[in-house]
């Protein structure tokens, strides 16, 4: 493999804490510190020091392959985790651990978010959306979790998402009834009014600013509640049974798509299922990753290939390639985060039945 071509300039000093953040390129002073030799390739890798902290770093601090032993991987990864595939089965594919295919996904979902939060739009939605809740399930099914999504109805952009934790409830045998009562009893009850703020926060992070917003939803009671707290919003609500035929005529067939794509692209949540997401956490990190392949990445149609969901909505001029989007190393300091999208980067999302944090705490790598 030949090596990669050396940056010209560093793009600004990978240091949160110095003084030079902030100033524009021309302003910061750096200067070439050597090079060092590694095993994977590029091979030579050519190091900096930046004038203003004193800061050494190099070129692979601007790679997202960034203190990675197999950085060979982190592409095939993003492909297979939209590929119906379970950790362990992408780990005998490459021959690694599945302990180091959940850190790599785990990174990759990091990076998701922040590339989609660097390119979604902030302004004026410019067509109705869809919303509505993909039910899935973590650690066991006595835990419910209930993604939200947004999506455009004609472009099928997914805005972003939000979880609540739900209460399980349907048909329940009267052993089953008892175990949620003891499981309840240890480790709590879901908020019951989880739905609703989350959906608030949802809509208030895909719609900021004052507009008129057409919204189409299923008949959930929660889903006028949310809409009463978003006073900056003026929004014409429409609604559509839930039993209503999932065809493309159904004004919610874009978000009806998006979750069916979702079942099929994600191992972890199939009905039926020995891979389901034992974690939250893990869950989000690879719908993160599904959410930027779905939106960046897929055609619109498989069958003319003519443009993706975010060139229909204005969001990018061409298709964006798995290698284009992991070119380049995002910060967390540099991309701000909604505060309902930050604890899931930093690896603070709970999982009730699991008391210890897998909290991303890496000083660098970040």
């Amino acid at each position: 493999m030949s090596a990669a071509p050396l940056f010209e300039r560093p793009p600004h000093c990978p240091n949160e804490r110095c003084p030079s953040r902030g100033e524009p390129t021309a302003c910061w002073r750096w200067v070439r510190a050597g090079c060092f030799r590694r095993l994977a390739a590029p091979h030579r890798i050519q190091r900096f020091r930046c004038d203003h902290c004193g800061r050494h770093f190099s070129e692979q601090t601007f790679r997202t392959s960034y203190w990675l032993k197999r950085p060979e991987l982190l592409a095939p990864l993003f492909h297979d985790l939209v590929g119906c595939s379970g950790f362990r089965q992408i780990a005998r594919k490459h021959a690694a651990s599945p302990q180091t295919v959940a850190l790599h996904a785990a990174r990759l979902g990091r990076h998701a978010q922040l590339f989609h939060e660097t390119l979604r739009p902030k302004g004026e939605i410019r067509e109705p959306l869809c919303l509505d809740g993909l039910q899935s399930f973590e650690f066991s099914q006595y835990h419910p979790t209930l993604y939200h999504v947004v999506v455009g109805q004609r472009s099928h952009y997914c805005y972003g998402f939000t979880h609540s934790e739900l209460r399980r409830s349907g048909r329940m045998t009267t052993r089953q009834k008892r175990r949620r009562a003891e499981l309840e009893r240890e480790f709590g009850r879901p908020d019951p009014r989880s739905v609703e703020r989350e959906v608030a926060r949802l809509l208030a992070v895909v719609a900021p600013t004052p507009q008129a917003l057409e919204l189409h939803t299923d008949e959930h009671t929660d889903y006028p509640r949310a809409l009463r707290r978003l006073a900056h919003l003026q929004v014409t609500h429409r609604t559509l049974s839930s039993r209503s035929a999932r065809t493309s005529r159904n004004p919610l067939f874009a978000v009806n798509l998006l979750d069916l794509l979702v079942r099929h692209s994600g191992a972890n949540h199939k009905r039926e299922t020995i891979a389901f997401s034992k974690r939250r956490q893990s869950a989000l990190s690879r719908l993160w990753v599904f959410v930027v392949w779905r939106s960046y990445v897929k055609w619109f149609s498989e069958r003319r290939g003519r443009e993706t969901p975010a060139m229909r909505a204005a969001v990018c001029a061409q298709r964006w390639s798995v290698e284009r989007i992991l070119a380049q190393r995002l910060f967390p300091w540099t991309v701000t985060l909604p505060a309902c999208w930050r604890d899931a980067y930093w690896g603070l999302t709970p999982t009730r039945r699991i008391r210890q944090l897998r909290a991303h705490r890496a000083r660098y790598a970040v």
